[in-house]
């Protein structure tokens, strides 16, 4: 079977959409959390994630904050994305009770490992083979006999901002794919704009790096 794993979908709903409509024949789904906050779409990501057919939902450090009424971070710009988004998001009761960790066949789907952003040259030891987020950035990390991959990011990549990067799975085989694709991210903006988003929040996606065909 099939699985579509993915992360930090960030309220971006048009992404979230076109990675679903791009993988229309999976079987079942892995979210890796992180649906909440920064894009204008929150409580509709929730909805769309816990609508989907056979899916394993886990807790990223975003819903816990969304639960917990207060961010925890000391970031200031992330502060401001959590101060516009939160006050209209109303579906804390759907992710209450996530669980903090999905093993299928071996591995461990879970957002992070010990609260750290992990990338390529994060200095690491492996105890187990893991599939995790939160970073942004998709990558593959081998320490034999373990293997790490990261999802990287469905709605806010860090590189290019109109990448959508997510995995797809063979369970049966548990054989991973690392899949991108280019999108149109004004929308997204336009979005925020429309809701009036400070001007620092826009600043932010706009000044991303774009990838072009």
């Amino acid at each position: 079977m099939k699985i579509v794993v993915f992360s930090d979908v960030h309220g971006n709903l048009p992404a979230l959409q076109i990675m679903l409509n791009e993988e229309d024949t999976a079987g079942g789904y892995i979210c890796l959390g992180d649906t909440v906050d920064y894009g204008p779409w929150s409580n509709e990501c929730v909805d769309l994630v816990l609508s989907l057919p056979n899916c394993n939902f886990v807790k990223g450090n975003h819903e816990q904050y969304f639960v917990d009424g207060q961010f925890d971070s000391t970031n200031p710009m992330a502060k401001l994305f959590f101060d516009v988004c939160y006050p209209t998001f109303t579906n804390q009761q759907k992710i209450q009770n996530l669980p903090e960790t999905y093993t299928l066949n071996g591995f461990k789907f879970q957002h992070t490992i010990g609260k750290q952003n992990i990338y390529p040259d994060t200095d690491i030891k492996l105890d187990g083979n893991y599939v995790i987020g939160h970073s942004h950035h998709q990558f593959k990390l081998e320490q034999p006999p373990f293997v790490l991959y990261n999802a990287g990011s469905v709605g806010q990549n860090r590189k290019y901002i109109n990448v959508i990067n997510y995995l797809t799975l063979e369970s049966d085989t548990m054989n991973f794919n690392m899949k991108s694709i280019i999108y149109d991210i004004q929308p997204v903006i336009k979005e925020m704009i429309s809701r009036n988003y400070p001007s620092e929040c826009i600043a932010y996606y706009e000044g991303k790096e774009i990838l072009t065909n």
